[in-house]
């Protein structure tokens, strides 16, 4: 079956992102790489419900770094109580039209939900302008903890970085992050933050002989 570039959308400080389709299937590349496709879905929602499942009883307020197909979005709505507030952070404004148009059936009303704030913006400034200003942080705007789509994404996963993130949240709250890949240096770096560390393998739900996805669950302690 062909494939077909749907759309090209420029990235705020250089490069670009492909929207592609495959039959009824479609992906997220950038470069060669595929970022994200509506088929292998499976670890997007489980970052949702797996930081969900761990920030207790404090569920006000939760903030989303990258919109992607929506499938964490979607997951975190179907999970968190009716008063939660999601801030959903989105750098690049053409995946926002994206989820309206050509992908209007993966999102749904998701984005017409009354707990959704969309700010097109850098996760990074949302975070550090956010004291204590969430009781989760979730994060899947690269393919690891490392500067994939920007060189400045660097700064969500240095040393520095961390602590911003360790004090955007609330006593209790959890930094979630997605990852193609294990890395025991981030790790590390989370620890010397003051975080407490759980690792999550999720398998790829498609093509066995894959390597499994990496959620690390970052706990602020109480």
């Amino acid at each position: 079956m062909p494939v077909e570039r749907i759309d090209t959308a420029d990235i705020p400080g250089g490069g670009q992102l492909h929207l592609m389709r495959c039959g009824p299937d479609f992906s997220i590349q950038f470069g060669e790489d595929e970022l994200m496709g509506s088929l292998d879905f499976g670890s997007e929602k489980a970052l949702a419900t797996l930081a969900c499942e761990r920030m207790g009883l404090q569920q006000d307020r939760v903030l989303i770094g990258g919109l992607g197909m929506g499938f964490t979005l979607r997951a975190a709505l179907a999970i968190l109580p009716a008063h939660t507030s999601i801030v959903v952070a989105e750098l690049v404004p053409k995946v926002v039209t994206w989820a309206s148009g050509p992908l209007t059936h993966l999102f749904g009303d998701t984005l017409a939900d009354p707990r959704v704030e969309l700010e097109i913006r850098d996760v990074h400034d949302v975070i550090v302008n956010a004291p204590q200003g969430f009781d989760a942080i979730l994060l899947d705007v690269d393919n690891g903890p490392d500067g994939f789509i920007q060189d400045a994404n660097d700064r969500l996963y240095c040393n520095w970085g961390l602590r911003a993130a360790f004090a955007a949240l609330r006593a209790g709250g959890v930094l979630a992050i997605w990852s193609a890949y294990a890395d025991d240096a981030f790790v590390d770096r989370l620890h010397k933050a003051g975080f407490m560390v759980d690792e999550v393998r999720v398998p790829a739900t498609i093509g066995r002989e894959r390597t499994p996805y990496t959620i690390w669950l970052a706990a602020k302690p109480r």
